[in-house]
């Protein structure tokens, strides 16, 4: 039997579902649900990975992930090869945990991250656990409605941002969002194309188009990253072009408020390929840890501001790869 097909890209958005075998549980109580948690939290920081919403359920979970590094194989092969190692040695038992391989969705951002981000939160309701998605803890949903339930390796940023530029506003109406009464409608899932595709009709044309661009085997139909990623320096160069900065402006650690440093280090580790170490080492020697925050305080940062978020788009526009 072949593996799935993946499609994978720089910036790739996922819908990804993992079962456990036999439908049997993969957590058996809160400390197996917290290792996942931990585990989950370390792919994001090494492997600078974007997780948009999560739950997880006694015999499966959903993860919304963005790659910027188009390593969602590299990812998903980690993440649940080290769960089930620990699972293994935890409960004494011995080969597989997951149904199979776990089934990934290449989704279009713009037209359904919303959609499933509902979806996923939803679970527990459906599954007649909790009344209100909220109520779960193991979800990303609390996060979304109370800036105290945030945990910092969780990206609430974009999909806040649909719902206007005022964070505690935007927390009320995804709230309103997500309730049963307003997700009566038929699930976003039906609109899959192909088993592995959701999105519009030009979306699903470019993947297509990818998709003819490579060589697939009968046996694996991985696909591989479609382009090279820019250089560290010139986006620093970018950057310091757009700014009217030096280099030693943008990479020197120290001064508070540096918005040039703050955009080239989003930029780096946004497009260049690099782990969070690596990047971290660019900018003197900034720990993996405070890569990974800063990362995310930028990305909410450039969902509120439009002109931030256009100087940004620029500096990309410029940069050859």
């Amino acid at each position: 039997m072949g593996r799935p097909l993946r499609i994978e890209y720089p910036g790739a958005l996922y819908h990804i579902t993992s079962r456990g075998n036999e439908r049997k549980p993969i957590f058996h109580d809160d400390a197996d649900r917290t290792k996942f948690l931990r585990i989950l939290e370390d792919y994001h920081d090494r492997h600078g990975i974007l997780i948009h919403s999560y739950v997880l359920m006694d015999n499966h979970y959903h993860l919304i992930l963005e790659t910027p590094r188009g390593n969602l194989v590299k990812v998903m092969h980690g993440l649940n090869g080290g769960y089930t190692g620990y699972f293994n040695r935890k409960y004494g038992r011995s080969g597989h945990l997951f149904q199979g391989r776990y089934k990934g969705i290449l989704v279009e951002k713009e037209t359904y991250l919303l959609e499933l981000s509902r979806y996923v939160h939803l679970n527990p309701v459906r599954a007649r656990v909790v009344k209100d998605p909220s109520e779960y803890p193991w979800s990303s949903c609390p996060g979304f409605y109370w800036k105290r339930k945030e945990v910092c390796w969780v990206a609430y940023s974009w999909i806040l941002s649909q719902f206007g530029r005022d964070l505690r506003r935007a927390r009320t109406e995804y709230r309103k969002f997500i309730t049963l009464d307003e997700a009566k409608g038929p699930e976003p899932l039906i609109h899959l194309h192909g088993q592995v595709i959701l999105g519009s009709e030009s979306f699903i044309a470019r993947m297509q188009t990818l998709l003819k661009s490579t060589l697939l085997n009968q046996e694996i139909v991985e696909r591989k990253r479609l382009h090279a990623y820019p250089s560290p320096e010139s986006v620093l160069k970018a950057v310091a072009a757009a700014f009217c900065v030096s280099l030693e402006t943008l990479q020197a650690p120290g001064r508070r408020g540096n918005q040039p440093r703050k955009v080239a280090l989003y930029l780096v580790k946004k497009y260049c390929g690099l782990s969070n170490k690596e990047v971290g080492a660019i900018f003197g020697g900034l720990h993996y840890g405070a890569v990974s925050k800063a990362f995310v305080r930028l990305d909410q940062e450039l969902a509120e501001k439009k002109a931030l978020h256009k100087t940004v788009q620029q500096i990309m526009s410029n940069v050859k790869t």
